[in-house]
């Protein structure tokens, strides 16, 4: 027997890649048919959620487990563990054979892992010893068995006391859809259509309902695939061929399903590796909301912070300063008379940064770029509280907001708002990629880099945050420093979209979600954080998104945007600034244009 524990393996999803792992032709192809929905609709008939009595299917509280997943005789663990993937950091695992010895290795390899979830089918259930490595692994860990084949087997389980998936099938899209059953992807209702033995009758099965994303198809939301997938190949084309952009990943749900994810172009314009849908990209100021503005949301939920509360309340360093009685609520509208950007890397001298870290030289600007420490809290915060106010009152975009509110979040957090973000949220929701200093954390290899810095870094950027002050700041600030995938957003633009909830688990109240994500003041588009569709020429952000539309832009090229009034989330991720800064991503209306065919395409299913 071999056991394996597998690096997840990076896919390049088309349309249908988060069921199947097929080949393009195939993908067209089923695309073109509805054979698909038949068999989804016959699975979600015909498989059972067995022995969940302690309801631990759908799985929740993501942030406490640590998930394996073992594959013993199925055919099709690369489609089930590439699904389980997409809601969190699963460890993958996998064994031909039944010896004792080799099982034995394999439940010590399995030590650390109190979630374990085991594929099995009529074969390798039959085997005794599959059966001992079964009541091995029950000890002192969550235990969830997937199995496949005749109903027969299951009384091989009549011993144990465990959530128990059932299908008769063994294909491809029984895998997707068991792997999507067991994080509430989609939900389990059927019953078992015999009896087995006395502890699985004829009858039994638990009901559960949609807590997360689903990745399917367009069909399955009434969209012809080719009405998405083709304007959308023909927009994207043009900006790679107008040097707009190397690459691109695009994502389109709706109503909680992920039905388009589809990667172009390459990292680079020259010897680029093909980009994919899970690359991690600089998100620039979409921060602003994925990071920035769901913790002002949570302390305000827990009110630890008032918006009509002054700046200085609660950051005493403003305190001697005309920023002191800024609210809390100007600045998260933009609105605070805050002067709109400062070039810090403008003001660097000799002195304070080297080519080699040393305990003087240790924030990391770049590859071979370090700055002195505590250059931020000595030059460029006071520089902040020192400038020289503009018209208060007055819509003016100001990154500097964003910096002040990171202040004051880690004044009443108690702590980095990166580590809080990433324990807050990004863990407990399966945002596996989501979070700043992506270098400390991922191959470079897996993000898409930005700029050839010939300016002030004098190297290309990979996974060091584009902007400057930012990268100043040691890479974390309130107006940039995110990376993510578009699989990570869409997972936080979802829960935004059921009002806070996702999982099973509640971030925000439906309220504070209302309140921050609608327009705040008569001066601007704004909402709390957020951007919002634009009154005035009521084309902005697209020709067709509605009014309640909100979400945010990145200077890299990137935009989230969040249609209530459709149910509707789509994200474009690139790194147009590659090699340097082009306009022509906003010139030809790429993103803008993209969000149209999506609309269009909505609307042309309904009729």
């Amino acid at each position: 027997m071999i056991i394996k524990r597998n690096k997840f393996p990076v896919i390049k999803p088309l349309i249908l890649v988060a069921l199947f792992i097929i080949t393009t032709a195939e993908v067209k192809k089923c695309q073109l048919s509805t054979g698909w929905i038949k068999e989804a609709q016959l699975l979600e008939q015909s498989t059972v959620l067995l022995h969940n009595d302690s309801m631990i299917v759908p799985l929740k509280d993501l942030a406490g487990r640590r998930i394996a997943s073992v594959n013993i005789g199925a055919a099709n663990a690369s489609v089930f563990d590439s699904i389980l993937n997409k809601y969190t950091d699963v460890a993958r695992f996998s064994a031909s054979g039944y010896q004792d010895t080799t099982l034995n290795k394999l439940s010590t390899s399995l030590r650390y892992y109190n979630t374990v979830i085991v594929q099995l089918n009529t074969n390798s259930l039959a085997d005794s010893k599959t059966v001992a490595f079964i009541a091995d692994l029950i000890k002192g860990r969550q235990v969830i068995a997937v199995v496949s084949g005749a109903a027969g087997a299951l009384k091989a389980l009549d011993g144990f006391s465990l959530p128990v998936v059932w299908t008769e099938e063994e294909t491809p899209a029984s895998a997707a859809y068991t792997a999507q059953l067991i994080f509430g992807g989609v939900a389990a209702s059927a019953k078992l259509p015999e009896d087995v033995s006395l502890n699985y009758k004829k009858g039994d099965g638990y009901t559960t309902t949609v807590v997360r994303l689903k990745y399917t198809v367009p069909e399955d939301a009434g969209i012809n695939s080719a009405d998405l997938e083709q304007p959308i190949d023909k927009i994207v084309n043009e900006a790679i061929a107008q040097k707009a952009t190397p690459g691109a990943v695009v994502m389109v749900v709706k109503d909680g399903k992920v039905l388009f994810n589809k990667a172009y172009g390459t990292h680079t314009y020259v010897g680029g590796q093909s980009d994919k849908v899970g690359d991690i990209f600089d998100l620039a100021s979409v921060t602003k909301i994925a990071a920035t503005t769901i913790a002002v949301m949570r302390l305000y939920e827990q009110q630890k912070l008032m918006l009509d509360s002054s700046f200085g309340t609660y950051m005493p360093l403003a305190r001697n300063t005309s920023k002191s009685d800024l609210r809390i609520r100007e600045l998260m509208l933009h609105e605070a008379g805050l002067t709109p950007f400062i070039p810090f890397y403008a003001s660097i001298k000799p002195g304070d940064f080297s080519s080699d870290s040393t305990s003087y030289y240790s924030v990391k600007v770049a590859d071979n770029y370090y700055l002195r420490r505590n250059y931020y809290e000595d030059v460029m915060l006071p520089r902040m509280l020192n400038t020289k106010l503009q018209i208060r009152g007055k819509y003016e975009y100001s990154d500097l907001s964003m910096y002040f509110m990171k202040e004051v979040i880690e004044q009443l957090a108690a702590e980095p708002l990166d580590k809080y973000v990433l324990d807050e949220f990004y863990k407990p929701l399966g945002m596996q990629t989501a979070g700043f200093t992506p270098r400390n954390r991922f191959d470079k290899r897996r993000i898409v880099p930005t700029e050839q810095d010939t300016y002030f870094r004098k190297t290309l950027l990979e996974g060091y945050v584009h902007d400057q002050g930012a990268s100043m700041a040691g890479g974390v600030a309130g107006h940039a420093g995110l990376f993510a995938s578009a699989n990570d957003l869409a997972i936080l633009c979802q829960m935004f979209l059921n009002c806070g909830t996702y999982g099973g688990a509640e971030y925000f109240k439906p309220e504070t979600v209302q309140l921050f994500t609608k327009r705040q003041s008569s001066r601007s588009r704004r909402a709390l954080g957020f951007d919002g569709w634009d009154p005035e020429t009521k084309k902005y952000p697209s020709m067709l998104a509605s009014p309640q539309t909100y979400g945010h832009t990145g200077y890299t090229g990137t935009c989230v945007w969040i249609d209530p009034a459709k149910n509707l989330v789509y994200i474009f991720l690139s790194n147009r600034v590659h090699p340097r800064v082009t306009d022509k991503l906003s010139a030809l209306k790429i993103r803008p244009r993209i969000q149209d065919v999506i609309y269009e395409a909505i609307e042309k299913g309904m009729k």
